[in-house]
């Protein structure tokens, strides 16, 4: 089949789907796979299930990936956005102030997405939040690509990472070892509690807070670094393709090594948590990038697509729309065909039809929700 690879400039195709797919298990693919075992009861499916929940603290499942997954691809996107700017003759100073726009918009719409539009005391605000990290960690990262080379971005890949480390071994919350990586110990939680506005989502823990955001950056930069790999030219499609695998297992193993000092812990996204996600997120891009865009086999990944195209809609839209009640109101039929127990895995993926049903619209539409 005929290679479906950009120019330089272009959209890569396997971007919008890998996003899609990040984006299905948030917009209701997981209920799917745990409606299934709560009806079987089936080990295998109890698994499966097991894997889309988060653990309580350290620790790895396949649904941690998801929200860094997320942010990466963002990075992914800026040599193709961003950097086709400054080649187009912007200057940095007009990018900064666009990715710095983004960034605070994805802030002030991660506190709607929390907190509603409703007028509430600050203390009772939840300013951490999965739009905020993505966006003062794409922020932060861009401003990296803006002034410095690629060699300065993997300096500071490593010097985030590293720093956030020692920040963590050397300190810790008043009256605990120091070093103590439990929920009331950490250092990071700590400096939380006494610097973020309002309250944190766990009382005396955020895992959306200001101070594992500094590791965050990195997962924003690998993206970054991925993306300007991709557009090399010294490379065919497929060299680029194992590169960015062989890239992967790389960083998971050294996230394993790590992790013998420093555990995997999404909720503080430590720094073996940012190699290991890291290192899967490389392999999903190098195998998406190779089967669509190197290969051109794309009509499997249309479904992602549509979802991918308009993530940040369907995202806020929990706020604003009552899916499940829209669910029940033109699927409803069907759970009482289904009947028990299989009903609720045929509206579990109901409701999961009716949002891809709602972004195919807006597809067709052309319309999307930029930041």
């Amino acid at each position: 089949m005929q290679s479906t690879i950009p120019n330089n400039t272009g959209r890569l195709y396997s971007l919008d789907a890998l996003r899609g797919f990040d984006m299905f298990w948030i917009l209701g693919g997981e209920a799917i796979f745990h409606s299934i075992a709560k009806v079987s009861n089936s080990p295998f499916w109890n698994t499966i299930a097991k894997e889309l929940d988060h653990p309580a603290w350290h620790g790895f499942h396949f649904y941690d990936l998801i929200f860094p997954l997320f942010l990466f691809i963002s990075g992914v996107t800026t040599p193709y956005s961003v950097g086709r700017e400054l080649e187009k003759g912007k200057t940095r100073s007009q990018m900064l102030r666009r990715v710095v726009k983004r960034g605070l918009i994805l802030v002030l719409l991660g506190i709607i997405y929390n907190n509603g539009l409703v007028l509430m005391p600050i203390s009772e605000i939840r300013f951490g939040s999965v739009l905020g990290r993505i966006g003062l960690a794409y922020m932060f990262a861009n401003i990296i690509y803006l002034y410095t080379r690629e060699k300065g971005q993997i300096i500071w890949f490593w010097a985030l990472l590293i720093g956030y480390w020692l920040l963590l071994k050397f300190n810790s919350a008043p009256g605990f070892p120091i070093g103590d990586l439990s929920m009331e110990g950490n250092f990071a939680s700590y400096l939380d509690r006494n610097i973020m506005p309002g309250k944190l989502y766990l009382g005396i823990h955020d895992p959306e807070g200001l101070t594992s955001t500094i590791p965050a950056i990195s997962t924003g930069l690998l993206g970054i670094l991925a993306g300007s790999f991709l557009k090399r030219q010294q490379y065919t499609p497929s060299q680029k393709a194992l590169y960015l695998f062989v890239a992967g297992i790389i960083l998971w193993g050294l996230a394993h090594l790590w992790a013998l000092d420093f555990p995997i812990n999404k909720n503080l996204w430590s720094s073996s948590f940012t190699l290991n996600v890291g290192g899967y997120s490389l392999m999903l891009l190098s195998l998406f990038y190779f089967i669509i865009d190197v290969k051109g086999y794309q009509k499997w990944a249309f479904f992602f697509k549509v979802i991918g195209m308009n993530s940040i809609l369907i995202y806020m839209s929990e706020d604003f729309i009552e899916w499940k009640y829209s669910t029940n109101a033109f699927f409803g039929w069907v759970g009482q065909i289904v009947g028990d127990p299989w009903n609720i895995v045929a509206m579990a993926i109901c409701y999961v039809i009716l949002k891809w049903l709602f972004l195919y619209f807006m597809y067709k539409k052309k319309v999307f929700l930029r930041v």
